[in-house]
This record gives C-alpha cells, sequence and structure tokens, in this order.
C-alpha cells in the first residue's frame, strides 16, 4: 500500500495510537478510497484493518472471507464465532490506547459517520477510547493534486462562460416577446454541457422569484415557471469534467430581467456579497499568516454580518461546503449553523461560500470557490458584483 507511511505519519500527528478501518457490506466507501484498496468481492462478513502510528499493521478477517485483505500489507488474524470475533478484536487492538475510527460525536459531521454505534461500543467496551477521523480523512480525502486544480479551473472557465450564455439566452427570449422556463434554461446549460465535455450530478438550479428562497429547488417538465419581464433569477450550476479524479466548480448568481433591479433587491444582494466577502477576506488572511481556522470560524464571520442586517432567519444553511470529486466534498465545511464544524481548513483544500438571504418574494445566494494553497488563497472563478442585468433596452 503506498500510502502506508503517509497514514502512519499522519496519525502519529493526529498524536493517536493508531487508525482502525472496518467495513461490512461497503458500508463505509472512505475506507477503500483511503486505504486504496479494492476488496475480490462484496464483504459479506465483519473485516477490521489497523494502522499504528509506528509499526505493521495487521487485520482480522472472518475465516470464510479469510482473503478479504489480501491486497493489504501486515498479518491477518482469522475469526470465525462471535467469541472469536471478540478475542481477535481485544488482540488486534491490545496495545491501543486510542485509535480513529469513521466515527463523529453526535453525528457532527454526518459525512464522515460511516461506522455504526454498536461497532464504537464494541471497541470502547476492549479498553480503547475512539476519536473521530475527520480531520485524517480530509488529509487523505479532500485535497487536490496539482492536475485535479487545472480540472477545476478550466471546468470553471467554460461553466462561468455557459452561466453568461443562460442569462444572455433569457434576455434575448424576452427582448424578441418569446415564452422561456426555468425547464427550458435548465435544458439549455445541461446541453451546453455536453458539449463542453462536462457532467453533473444534479441540477442545476434555475429559480424564479419566490422559487429562488427555496435553495434546493430544481423545475422538471411538471413544474416549471414562466420567466418573465421583472422577474428576479437565480441560476446555480455545478459541473466537472467527464474524466477520473475530475473535481467540480460550483458557482450561483442572481439577476433581474430588466435594466436596474429595484432597491429592496439589490440592498439584499448587497448585503449577501458583503456576507461573502467577509468570509473571503477570513480565509485569505489566515492562509497568508498560516494561522490555523477552522469550518466554523468561516460561516461565523458571513453570519454575523447578516444577523447584524435583521437577516439571520432569513440565512437558512451553513456558509460552505467542502467541494472535490463529489459536489459535496469530504473536506471541511464552512459551517456553525446545521453543525459546528471544528475540523481545520487545511491546504490543498477547495470549498464554496455562499451565503444567502431568502425572502417570501425573492432569494438571494451568491456563490464562490475557494481554492487554499501553502501560503495564500484564491478565488477561482468570476465573482458577482452586482445583480445582472438580464434584459438591456
Amino acid at each position: 500500500m503506498g500510502r502506508l507511511v503517509e497514514i502512519q505519519r499522519a496519525v502519529g500527528a493526529e498524536g493517536l495510537d493508531g487508525w482502525l478501518f472496518m467495513d461490512h457490506h461497503r458500508r463505509d466507501p472512505l475506507a477503500y478510497r483511503i486505504l486504496e484498496f479494492e476488496p475480490p468481492r462484496l464483504a459479506t462478513r465483519r473485516w477490521y484493518y489497523l494502522i499504528p502510528a509506528t509499526g505493521e499493521p495487521r487485520g482480522l478477517v472472518h475465516q470464510v472471507e479469510a482473503g478479504i485483505l489480501d491486497a493489504l500489507p501486515g498479518k491477518k488474524q482469522v475469526y470465525s464465532s462471535w467469541r472469536s470475533h471478540r478475542a481477535g478484536l481485544e488482540e488486534l487492538l491490545a496495545d491501543m490506547r486510542t485509535v480513529a475510527m469513521q466515527y463523529s460525536p453526535e453525528c457532527a459531521i454526518p459525512y464522515v459517520a460511516m461506522v455504526d454505534a454498536g461497532t464504537v461500543e464494541l471497541v470502547r467496551s476492549c479498553g480503547v477510547a475512539v476519536a473521530s477521523s475527520a480531520d485524517l480523512v480530509q488529509y487523505f480525502e479532500a485535497r487536490w493534486t496539482t492536475e485535479q486544480l487545472g480540472t477545476h479551473l478550466e471546468a470553471g472557465r467554460r461553466v462561468d462562460e455557459i452561466r453568461r450564455q443562460a442569462f444572455r439566452r433569457i434576455g434575448n427570449e424576452l427582448g424578441a416577446g418569446r415564452a422561456t422556463t426555468e425547464w427550458t434554461i435548465k435544458n439549455f446549460i445541461l446541453e451546453a454541457f455536453r458539449r463542453e465535455g462536462l457532467v453533473t450530478d444534479h441540477g442545476p438550479i434555475v429559480a424564479v422569484n419566490d422559487n429562488a428562497s427555496n435553495p434546493h429547488y430544481e423545475p422538471s417538465r411538471e413544474r416549471s415557471r414562466e420567466i418573465r419581464r421583472g422577474d428576479w433569477v437565480l441560476i446555480d450550476l455545478w459541473a466537472k469534467f467527464d474524466r477520473p479524479e475530475a473535481v467540480y466548480y460550483d458557482s450561483t448568481w442572481t439577476g433581474y430581467c430588466g435594466e436596474q433591479a429595484p432597491s429592496a433587491m439589490v440592498r439584499i444582494f448587497d448585503i449577501v456579497r458583503e456576507a461573502r466577502d467577509r468570509a473571503v477576506r477570513l480565509v485569505q488572511d489566515a492562509a497568508r499568516q498560516r494561522r490555523t481556522l477552522r469550518g466554523y470560524e468561516v460561516d461565523d464571520a458571513a453570519r454575523e454580518y447578516i444577523r447584524e442586517q435583521g437577516f439571520a432567519e432569513r440565512f437558512i444553511h451553513r456558509t460552505g461546503h467542502s467541494i472535490g470529486r463529489d459536489v459535496h466534498g469530504a473536506g471541511a465545511n464552512m459551517d456553525n449553523l446545521e453543525t459546528h464544524d471544528e475540523r481545520r481548513i487545511i491546504p490543498g483544500t477547495c470549498f464554496s461560500i455562499e451565503p444567502g438571504i431568502y425572502l417570501e418574494e425573492f432569494g438571494v445566494r451568491s456563490e464562490v470557490n475557494i481554492f487554499v494553497g501553502d501560503e495564500a488563497a484564491q478565488v477561482t472563478g468570476e465573482i458577482q458584483q452586482a445583480p445582472v442585468a438580464i434584459l438591456r433596452p
């Protein structure tokens, strides 16, 4: 296993004795990705694999599937009965005091909460403390290679252009007196993705007026609103290249179907923009100073400004999410609302910053992506500074 030394170094740096992986019926996809391991068959019995901070790794496997971990280094002990399972686990952990597992206290970080409560209880009953592997997971799952950053930047250039074309398409249709809908523009974007070699897991969001106040609204053939003059339009689109290891780019912009948005809409946009920029500045300052910053602190920076403006109850989601091969990645989220995310923001990772205010009549969200390097953090795409004037004279 090529990562063994790197895993052991990371485990030691966290002050842990080891990292205990466990799976049954492929409930923990993180384990297979981090171990860079593909079993010869579906694991229908529990297996355990312990990587200590120092020394040789070792495993515990069921007799029926004794070869399930053969691709991984180290000695494998075999169990068959529930009694030998318990005894084997105690022996596996004999010199451990604290191990990391894919566990999150009170499920605060559900993205890493892959191990069931009973297994955690079982490990603890062996006299071993269980710590969350959340920071270890993001170290191996959320950091990008130089090549991945390149795919993100190029996908971003194409997605930004497609977004411009989508707003222009709305304006052209309205200017020509032709009807267009959220569903039509959604499919316009998806067709542009296909032409550019981009894929998405779902979406995009094209939302008019009060539909824009539903952060996860998506139009469908059966549920789609016509876009008219005087409407507010939110477009949230995310995509990556259709190739292995490519990572996502994710962006949200808003616009008004007219020459100038009403002052009430501009005011809300300006508040959201300032909240976004305060969070961005915090991340950039911390990266430049090489200061430890945690996900919840970034959420606080955006949320506090929106609270000061009197819209705390209208900002109903976290400030941002990790971005990777999945649009919602395994790294730190910018969150002190839905969860209290204490994970460190580490170099080599990317995440969104996307505060929003959602009123009865319309909603505003402004989303950028930030990549954190060793000494600096950069916004990786275009940054919206004012509502798009969708329909020009």
